[in-house]
C-alpha cells in the first residue's frame, strides 16, 4: 500500500522508492501524505464494496437464481453496506479534508499531526479486522444496521433468530467498527481544533471556503454522533462476550434500545457522508462558473441548520416499529423541515451557474450530475418522511433506490468532481479530460440505469434484504435492467482507474493553478511542499487568491502591508528554515497493538488481549509525553 501511495503522491518530486520510502509512509505525520493514504486505502475498500454489490446484482438478475448461496448473500449484503459507508465514502472524504483543509485555511499542518496519523492507522486497522472475517470464520450477516436481537443470536420458541450470529462474524463487526470509529472520532476532534485555531491572518469565519465550513460541521457531527454508536457497540460486545442481555428481551433487555442508539448515530452519519460533498461542490461550481458563490452567508447558515436538525430526525427510520402517531408526526415534521435548508443550497448552486461563463470540465459535469441525482434522492426522501407512505416503502426496494441516490448519486458524484478538481494539486499531473468524459457518462448512465428501476421494483412490492424472488411476481425485467446498469457503472470505474494510472505516468503537468482557482491551495506548487506555505498568507477576501489576481499585487500578501508582514515573518523565522514535526512510528505501533487486541478478543484469547492493550497504552503514553523537537526544512526557491 505504501509503495502505491508513493506513486500517487510523490513521483513528481522524485522521492526515493527504497525501503526507507516505505518507512517514511509508515512514520509520516504530514497531513498531505496522510490524506493520500486515506484516499488510496478507501479506494481499495471501495473496489471491494463494489465487487460485493456486483455479486449481489448477479444473484438478483433473474428469478430463482443460485449465483451465490443465501447465507453468502446475507454476508455480501452486510459487508457491502459497511464497506461503502465506513471504509470507502467517509474516509475518502476524510482524505480530501486531510489534504486540503490546512491549505485552504493557510496553515502549515493540522493542530495535532501525530493524532492525525493515529486516526488513519486506527481506521485502516478497523477496516482490515472487519474484512479479515471473510477468511476467519465468515463475515457478519445481519445487515449494516445489525439489528437486535438478531445480532445476539437470541432464541425464540426454540429457534435461533440468526444462526449465523453463532459464528464470529458479528464479533468482527463489533470490534472492527470500534477501531475504525475511534480513528474517525479522533480525526473529527483534530479538525475542529485545526479550523478554529490555525486559520491564516484575515481568515475570519465568514471568509472560510465552503469546503472548510462543511469539514468543520462534519467534524462536529462526528464528535457528537459517534459516542452513541460506540456505546451501542460496547453493550453488544459485552452481551456477546460475557453473556449479558442488554438487547435480548428474553433476558430483560430491549431490542429497540439498539435501534434508538443506532439511528441517533445513523441519521447524522448520512450527513457525515454528504456534508463534505456539499463543500466540494461549493468549490467546484464557482471555479468553473467563473463567479463567486451565490449567497455565501445563506449557504453557511443552511449547513449549520442541517447539522443541528440531523440529530432531530432519527426516528423516521423507525416509523414502522410502533412508536405511535404523536412521535411519528413529530419526526415526520422535522424530516420534512430539513428539506428547506437543503433546498437553499440547491438554488444557490444553480444561481451561481446562472449567467456564469461555465467551463464543462469533467469536474463540472460531475458537479451538475450531483445536483440532479441528489434532488431525485431528496424528493424520494420527503416521500419516506410521510409515516403512512413509509409503511409501504420502508422494507421495499424504493428505499434502496433512495439511499443510493443520496449516497452514490450524491456523495460519490461529488467525490469524482473533487478527484478531477484536486488530484492535479495532489499529484502534480492533470487527469485526461477525454477519458474523464468517458468516465463521467459511463458512471452517470450506469448509475441511473442501476438504481432508478429500483423505484419501480419497490412500488411493485419487491422487499429489500432478499436473496431471490419467484418468477410469477413479474420483477425479473427491472432486475435485469438494474444489473445491466451495474456493468455500465463498472466500466466507468475501470476507465477512471485507467485514467489515474495514465495520469501518474504520462499526465500533463498541472502547474500551481490549472483551473484559474479562487482559493489559497492554488497559490502553491503542485505537488505541495512539506511545509505548505513558505510565507503564511494574509487573507482579505472570501476568494483570497482570485482577489489578489484582480485587485492586489498578484501575491497573497496585500501590497500595503507586505513589508510589515515580511518583517514579522522574518522576526519569527528560524535561520535553519521552516519548522515541521518529526515523523514517528508510535501511531502505527498503537494501531498494531490494538489490532492484536482485537483478534485476541474475537477469539477469546484473553491473556494476549491484555498484553495487546498494555502495549497500546504504553505506546499512547509515549505518544502523549514524548517531546517532539521537530526539524527544519528550507523553502524552495521562489516559494511563498
Amino acid at each position: 500500500m505504501a509503495a502505491a501511495a508513493e506513486r500517487i503522491g510523490g513521483l513528481a518530486r522524485g522521492e526515493d522508492r527504497s525501503a526507507s520510502a516505505v518507512w517514511s509512509w509508515l512514520t509520516t505525520v504530514d497531513h498531505k501524505r496522510i490524506g493520500i493514504l486515506y484516499l488510496f486505502s478507501s479506494m481499495i475498500f471501495f473496489l471491494f464494496g463494489g465487487l460485493e454489490a456486483f455479486l449481489m446484482r448477479l444473484q438478483l438478475m433473474r428469478p430463482d437464481a443460485h449465483v451465490v448461496s443465501f447465507a453468502l448473500f446475507n454476508q455480501l449484503f452486510t459487508m457491502h453496506g459497511l464497506t461503502m459507508i465506513f471504509l470507502a465514502v467517509m474516509p475518502m472524504s476524510v482524505g480530501f479534508i486531510n489534504y486540503m483543509v490546512p491549505l485552504l485555511i493557510g496553515a502549515r499542518d493540522v493542530a495535532f499531526p501525530r493524532l492525525n496519523a493515529l486516526s488513519f492507522w486506527l481506521f485502516l486497522a478497523g477496516g482490515l479486522v472487519l474484512n479479515s472475517s471473510w477468511l476467519l470464520g465468515g463475515a457478519p450477516n445481519a445487515g449494516w444496521y445489525n439489528y437486535a436481537p438478531i445480532n445476539t443470536g437470541a432464541v425464540v420458541h426454540g429457534v435461533s433468530l440468526n444462526p449465523g450470529s453463532d459464528t464470529l462474524g458479528i464479533d468482527f463487526y463489533v470490534i472492527g467498527l470500534q477501531l475504525a470509529g475511534i480513528g474517525t472520532l479522533l480525526s473529527g476532534i483534530n479538525f475542529v481544533v485545526t479550523i478554529i485555531n490555525m486559520r491564516a491572518p484575515g481568515m475570519t469565519p465568514m471568509r472560510l471556503p465552503l469546503f472548510v465550513w462543511a469539514s468543520l460541521i462534519t467534524s462536529l457531527i462526528i464528535v457528537f454522533a459517534f459516542p452513541p454508536f460506540t456505546i451501542n457497540l460496547v453493550l453488544l460486545m459485552i452481551d456477546r462476550m460475557f453473556g449479558t442481555g442488554f438487547f435480548d428481551p428474553a433476558r430483560g433487555g430491549n431490542a429497540l434500545l439498539w435501534q434508538q442508539l443506532f439511528w441517533v448515530f445513523g441519521h447524522p452519519e448520512v450527513y457525515i457522508l454528504i456534508m463534505p460533498a456539499f463543500g466540494m461542490i461549493s468549490e467546484v461550481i464557482p471555479t468553473f462558473s467563473r463567479k463567486p458563490l451565490f449567497g455565501y452567508s445563506s449557504m453557511v447558515f443552511a449547513l449549520v441548520v442541517i447539522a443541528f436538525m440531523s440529530f432531530m430526525v432519527w426516528s423516521h427510520h423507525m416509523f414502522t416499529v410502533g412508536m405511535g402517531p404523536v412521535v411519528n408526526s413529530i419526526f415526520a415534521a422535522t424530516s420534512m423541515a430539513i428539506a428547506v435548508p437543503t433546498g437553499v443550497k440547491i438554488f444557490n448552486w444553480l444561481a451561481t451557474m446562472w449567467g456564469g461563463r461555465i467551463r464543462f470540465t469533467t469536474s463540472m459535469l460531475y458537479a451538475v450530475a450531483f445536483i440532479v441525482c441528489f434532488v431525485i434522492g431528496g424528493m424520494s426522501g420527503v416521500m419516506l418522511a410521510v409515516p403512512p407512505a413509509d409503511y409501504q416503502f420502508n422494507d421495499s426496494y424504493f428505499l434502496v433506490a433512495h439511499i443510493h441516490y443520496v449516497l452514490i448519486g450524491g456523495a460519490l458524484m461529488a467525490l469524482f468532481a473533487a478527484a478531477y478538481y484536486w488530484l492535479p494539486k495532489i499529484t502534480g499531473r492533470l487527469l485526461n479530460e477525454r477519458l474523464g468524459r468517458w468516465n463521467f457518462w459511463l458512471v452517470f448512465i450506469g448509475f441511473n440505469v442501476t438504481f432508478f428501476p429500483m423505484h419501480f421494483l419497490g412500488l411493485m412490492g419487491m422487499p429489500r434484504r432478499v436473496a431471490t424472488y419467484p418468477a410469477n411476481l413479474g420483477l425479473g425485467f427491472w432486475n435485469t435492467v438494474s444489473t445491466v446498469g451495474v456493468f455500465i457503472l463498472t466500466a466507468g470505474i475501470v476507465v477512471f482507474l485507467y485514467n489515474l494510472k495514465r495520469s501518474a505516468q504520462h499526465g500533463e503537468l498541472a502547474g500551481p493553478d490549472p483551473w484559474d482557482g479562487r482559493t489559497l491551495e492554488w497559490s502553491l506548487p503542485s505537488p505541495v511542499p512539506e511545509y505548505n506555505f513558505a510565507e503564511i498568507p494574509l487573507v482579505r477576501d472570501r476568494d483570497p487568491l482570485f482577489a489578489e489576481k484582480v485587485h492586489g499585487n498578484g501575491r497573497l500578501v496585500p501590497a500595503q502591508i507586505a513589508e510589515a508582514h515580511a518583517a514579522e515573518e522574518h522576526a519569527s523565522a528560524h535561520p535553519a528554515g521552516i519548522h515541521v514535526p518529526n515523523p514517528t512510528i508510535l501511531p502505527f505501533v498503537v494501531a498494531v497493538a490494538l489490532t492484536v487486541t482485537a483478534f485476541a478478543a474475537i477469539f477469546r484469547v484473553w491473556p494476549l488481549a491484555i498484553l495487546g492493550l498494555l502495549a497500546a497504552f504504553f505506546a499512547i503514553f509515549r505518544l502523549m509525553y514524548d517531546h517532539d523537537p521537530g526539524h527544519y526544512v528550507q523553502p524552495e526557491e521562489g516559494a511563498r
